[in-house]
Formats: structure tokens, C-alpha cells, sequence
């Protein structure tokens, strides 16, 4: 009897140090994390863009900058609140940068337009970037001056003070790669088939080529 007391306060002891250990190794990871939120048109497209990079660990499309709460993704893109298509992009910056996550996301879109983006037009597909100290503006506006002397032209990005950012509902997390059916004007097809031919017939990439070139960083042939 007491042979088997020891072995379960052992067990119990083991699994409490060992539920201290993930614990702690997921604040640590947390702390070493960081977030930025992008708006850049099509959530979609700039989910698929940045998971694709090196350093960022999770991209989570959603809205962002409005008044209204809790919104639908009809909501926002009827008009009216205020919201952006926005992406929260979490990211180690041991292996990549604010700065370099931003000079990506410029490179990504067209910040010359400021009705939409590519084939989506209003305010919920304009551009911008949310920041929260000083050090973001700082860096958002360098980028900014990037692009203005890259392209020559007036840049309408904006650059806003980050706000509180909703998460969309789970039908448009991961949409490029979804392998759900749905009936859309190209037919009955999976979300990641939809999700391309969107993008394709959206001309996201192709205008994104022309301003950009070789610079370009996330062009899908």
C-alpha cells in the first residue's frame, strides 16, 4: 500500500513538474515573439504571403482601425465600419526584422492606390500599417520614403496607431489552403482552387510585377 502511495505522489510530482516546464517554456517562447498588423487588400493574399516567410510564425487575417465591434466579415466589406482587411503577423525577431517584415509587405502590394487594391475597391481594401510606439512609426515612415523614392509617385499607405484587432471567423483563416468545397463564379471548387484563381484573375501579382520587378517578393506564376 504504501509502495503504491509513493509511485502516484511520484507520478502526480512528475506531471506537475512537467506541466511547470511547457508553462514556462511557452511564456518564454511568447515573450520572444512579437506582433504587427498589416492591412494590404485581400487578407488572404497577404496571409498566404508572409507564412511563407522565414521567421514569421503565424499570420491570422482579420479587421482592424474601425468603430464598429465584434464585426463580420459582411459587415466590413458592405462599408460602413470603418474596419481594414488586416493581417496580425507574429514573428521571431531573432530571425527576421520589423523593419524587413515591412519593406516586404511594400513590396507586396500597391501603396500608389488608395480606393483598394487591384480588382477590390473601398475603404475596407485601402493600405496601411498599424504601429504601437515610436520606434514602428519611426520605421513605417523610413518605409514609406522607401517606396515614394522607389516608385516616383505619391504613396498612399497609411500609417495608423494599432487598434484593437478582431479575428475573422475560421472559414477565412488559411483560406489558400483550404480544402473545403465552395460554390463562387469560378464554379464549385476547393478554397485553396478558388483562392487561386481569385488571385489570378484579381491581377494582384501581375501589377504588383510591374511596379516592383524583380523586387517583387511573393509573385505566384
Amino acid at each position: 500500500m504504501s509502495l503504491r502511495k509513493y509511485s502516484l505522489k511520484s507520478i502526480i510530482l512528475f506531471i506537475a513538474i512537467l506541466a511547470g516546464v511547457v508553462l514556462n517554456h511557452s511564456r518564454a517562447y511568447a515573450a520572444q515573439t512579437k506582433t504587427m498588423v498589416v492591412a494590404g487588400g485581400c487578407f488572404w493574399c497577404v496571409e498566404s504571403d508572409f507564412e511563407r516567410v522565414r521567421g514569421v510564425v503565424k499570420a491570422v487575417s482579420g479587421f482592424t482601425g474601425g468603430h464598429t465591434k465584434n464585426p463580420t466579415y459582411k459587415q466590413v466589406k458592405a462599408g460602413g465600419t470603418g474596419h481594414f482587411e488586416a493581417v496580425q503577423i507574429t514573428y521571431d525577431p531573432d530571425k527576421i526584422s520589423y523593419e524587413t517584415l515591412l519593406k516586404l509587405f511594400i513590396m507586396s502590394i500597391d501603396p500608389t492606390d488608395g480606393g483598394g487594391q487591384f480588382c477590390d475597391r473601398g475603404d475596407s481594401y485601402r493600405t496601411a500599417i498599424f504601429v504601437s510606439n515610436p520606434r514602428e512609426k519611426a520605421i513605417a515612415e523610413a518605409t514609406i520614403r522607401y517606396a515614394k523614392r522607389a516608385l516616383h509617385r505619391r504613396i498612399r499607405t497609411q500609417i495608423l496607431p494599432a487598434d484593437r484587432f478582431y479575428v475573422a471567423g475560421p472559414p477565412h483563416q488559411n483560406y489558400y489552403r483550404g480544402t473545403r468545397r465552395v460554390l463562387t463564379r469560378f464554379g464549385i471548387k476547393k478554397q485553396s482552387q478558388t483562392y487561386q484563381a481569385y488571385r489570378k484573375a484579381c491581377g494582384r501579382d501581375a501589377r504588383v510585377q510591374r511596379l516592383w520587378g524583380a523586387n517583387a517578393p511573393f509573385i505566384h506564376h
